[in-house]
């Protein structure tokens, strides 16, 4: 008889404002546990999925599975790299940029079917001053949005639209010297996003045109634009047509620096990440493993 496979399903409890206190029991009942061995373990505390992740490694594990959103998979995805170790995703999150690129259904029950199959992809990671992400990282506007977020008591979609609101008041587009690829632009800009993934979540789309496995990055640049053009661009977003606005900038590329005026937030994955005035961006081509 073939031995079960191990599997560590990592569950972030406050994840997308979603109670997941029947998950296990589902998981029991949808799981092919003639193939497969399940072990839950539900994170408590800042980092605490990376922890999980590298002891998953260490203990032999054969995969692990995000139950949560783009930073619970940023976590996992980023103690495994270079393991060969595949990671399986439950998407839990607000907005499940990631998991809905890839295909993953929103639903549990579908999702864990999806893992009885264990068929993986290949997938890049990008790199931002050391740091890993596996959808979009950010800076300017969508990265203070994601920083007030962090604080917000109310979680998933309404919340989100709620720290939207209270930065959009106050915020001031920012100066930034890119260097692409060997080739120097001057832009003011609203935010740069680096994509590697078409989408923040929600299928609202910043990079329609984006591989999660090109071994490209795409350079997002939202320029300013007037207040009464918001619900065009917004329309852009969820059209998948973004990169045929006249405010927007798209330039891909492998190696990037960005400069700005002053420390502050970038978005890694949604996760609010406070950084220096230079950021180093690059990308590990085809670096993960996700099953899908």
């Amino acid at each position: 008889m073939r031995r079960r496979k191990r599997i560590l399903f990592v569950i972030n409890p406050i994840s997308g404002g979603k109670k997941k206190s029947a998950f296990n029991k589902q998981v029991l009942e949808v799981l092919d546990l003639e193939k497969f061995d399940p072990t839950f373990q539900i994170t408590d505390h800042p980092n605490h999925a990376f922890e999980l992740g590298k002891s998953a490694i260490e203990d032999g594990y054969d995969a692990v599975v995000a139950v949560g959103g783009d930073g619970t998979i940023n976590e996992l995805g980023s103690a495994i790299l270079g393991s060969n170790m595949p990671l399986g995703i439950v998407p839990e999150g607000s907005g499940n940029g990631l998991a809905l690129y890839l295909g993953i259904p929103l639903n549990e029950s579908a999702a864990i079917r999806r893992i009885n199959r264990f068929e993986t992809v290949d997938v890049d990671t990008g790199v931002i001053n050391g740091r890993n992400f596996f959808n979009i990282a950010g800076l300017g506007f969508d990265a203070s949005v994601s920083d007030h977020f962090a604080t917000e008591n109310i979680r998933g979609p309404i919340g989100y639209l709620n720290s939207v609101i209270n930065v959009w008041n106050k915020f001031k587009p920012s100066k930034y010297t890119l260097v692409i690829d060997g080739k120097e632009y001057t832009r003011e800009a609203f935010m740069i996003s680096v994509a590697n993934s078409p989408q923040y979540g929600n299928n609202a789309y910043i990079a329609p045109q984006a591989s999660i496995n090109d071994g490209l990055l795409d350079v997002c640049i939202v320029h300013r634009f007037p207040i009464y053009l918001v619900p065009k661009m917004v329309f852009h977003l969820f059209t998948k047509s973004a990169d045929q606005s006249d405010y927007v900038e798209i330039i891909p590329g492998k190696a990037i620096t960005i400069v700005r005026d002053d420390k502050g937030p970038v978005h890694v994955d949604g996760e609010p990440v406070e950084m220096g005035e230079t950021l180093n961006i690059n990308i590990k081509h085809k670096s993960l493993k996700i099953i899908c």
